[in-house]
């Protein structure tokens, strides 16, 4: 089964193959927490971390149980300690300032034409960026605009690295997506 060789690939760090597991998986783990949170930001929050959690771990998982009942065991887990903690707010708020920065990119290039284009393919990218959450926001402001290295956004936003891969994965999935949908 495909998901079978998925799972061993990832197993060996195949980054494909998470991205695989990410997006087959993403939706039954993202509604099973949506239903218990009646939350879109905390399912997608929990759904974050499952996937942190279940890739880094992702050599203890065994083959003997589904691979969804795995994540939603984790989920569960995941969903336990957050109302243990009682963290209301996980992610940090993208900053007037900070967006107004985003809009101040230098262009550098020769012609106006060419500047012309820039400009409005960058004001294009930043309201389709705008489309996404805030947390989404943030990672692609600090990986992008600021050029941040993945350890640097972890520590800025005070998350484990995994997390921030994963958010990151996740945020240019659907940057993507509604790129395709404004064309």
């Amino acid at each position: 089964m495909e998901i079978n060789s998925k799972i061993e690939k990832a197993k060996k760090g195949d980054q494909v193959a998470f991205t695989f597991l990410l997006d087959y998986f993403w939706n039954e783990v993202y509604s099973f927490m949506l239903k218990r949170t009646e939350n879109e930001t905390t399912a997608e929050d929990i759904t974050i971390e499952t996937f942190s959690k279940a890739f880094d771990r992702i050599a203890s998982y065994n083959p003997e149980f589904q691979f969804n009942t795995w994540l939603i065991a984790i989920a569960k887990n995941v969903y336990i300690d957050l109302l243990r903690k009682k963290k209301t707010n996980l992610f940090i708020e993208i900053t007037d300032t900070e967006d107004q920065q985003a809009y101040n990119i230098a262009d550098t290039t020769p012609s106006a034409e060419d500047a012309l284009i820039k400009e409005q393919n960058l004001s294009r990218l930043l309201l389709c960026i705008k489309e996404l959450k805030p947390h989404y926001q943030e990672v692609i402001q600090l990986r992008y605009f600021q050029e941040m290295s993945y350890q640097e956004i972890a520590d800025k936003i005070n998350e484990p690295l995994s997390n921030v891969k994963v958010k990151l994965l996740r945020a240019k999935k659907l940057l993507a997506e509604i790129i395709e949908r404004n064309r």
